[in-house]
């Protein structure tokens, strides 16, 4: 069964527009080095409820719900996923997803299953390996943007925002890359911290940058 690392029954904010529940899915490959969930990267380390007891409460919150989403850690890590999405289906939710596109493979398959599709940009492409600690990641990054695109299926693109991590060039050369690729809109999420602390928001000039050269950008408190 699906490996659960944690359990939301509610949430107003990870889907935008809709009440959903969350599933966040155990387990990640990538050691992005900003990380707000680093008890959900290693297997077998699961504090969460089993797979059976989430569907007993999505049971009981049919028409009160609009819609699951899963998040993690990656979700299209755990090969159980495909059929918990189905279940979850079955019930009569919609399904959202949030994915950093670590496999796009995976993820192309789940497409058309799923109703809307966070993806998590980390930067440029060219400082992916610096900032995830994994050698490649950039190319499944670049993929799984490919295929979401032209895949037709509601989404958004969103990168967690902090100035310590990520320079404003490259900032700046992900809103090129964003706006050649045919975005149409761009989340800025601010960094928080696990102990609390929140990144400062992009200057007026650098946003004011971003909307020139880039898809619109929308900004996000954190």
């Amino acid at each position: 069964m699906l490996e659960v690392g944690g359990f939301t029954p509610l949430s107003t904010t990870d889907w935008p527009g809709r009440l959903a529940a969350v599933v966040f899915v155990q387990g990640c490959p990538w050691r992005c080095v900003y990380c707000h969930n680093p008890s959900l990267q290693l297997r077998g380390r699961s504090r969460g409820p089993g797979w059976a007891d989430v569907i007993e409460t999505l049971d009981r919150r049919i028409g009160l719900l609009d819609g699951v989403v899963f998040s993690g850690g990656e979700p299209t890590l755990d090969p159980c996923l495909p059929a918990a999405i189905e279940e979850v289906r079955g019930l009569g939710f919609q399904v959202g997803l949030h994915t950093a596109g670590i496999y796009p493979e995976r993820l192309a398959a789940l497409l058309p299953q799923l109703d809307w599709v966070a993806l998590d940009l980390k930067t440029a492409f060219e400082a992916y390996d610096a900032l995830t600690c994994r050698r490649g990641s950039a190319d499944a990054a670049r993929r799984a943007l490919e295929l979401l695109l032209a895949s037709g299926v509601a989404h958004e693109l969103r990168t967690t925002y902090d100035p310590r991590l990520i320079g404003d060039d490259a900032l700046r050369a992900l809103a090129r890359l964003l706006r050649a690729a045919g975005a149409s809109e761009w989340v800025l999420q601010r960094c928080r911290q696990p102990a609390g602390e929140v990144a400062p928001p992009p200057s007026p000039k650098l946003l004011q940058r971003l909307q020139d050269e880039g898809p619109r950008v929308l900004l996000r408190e954190a």
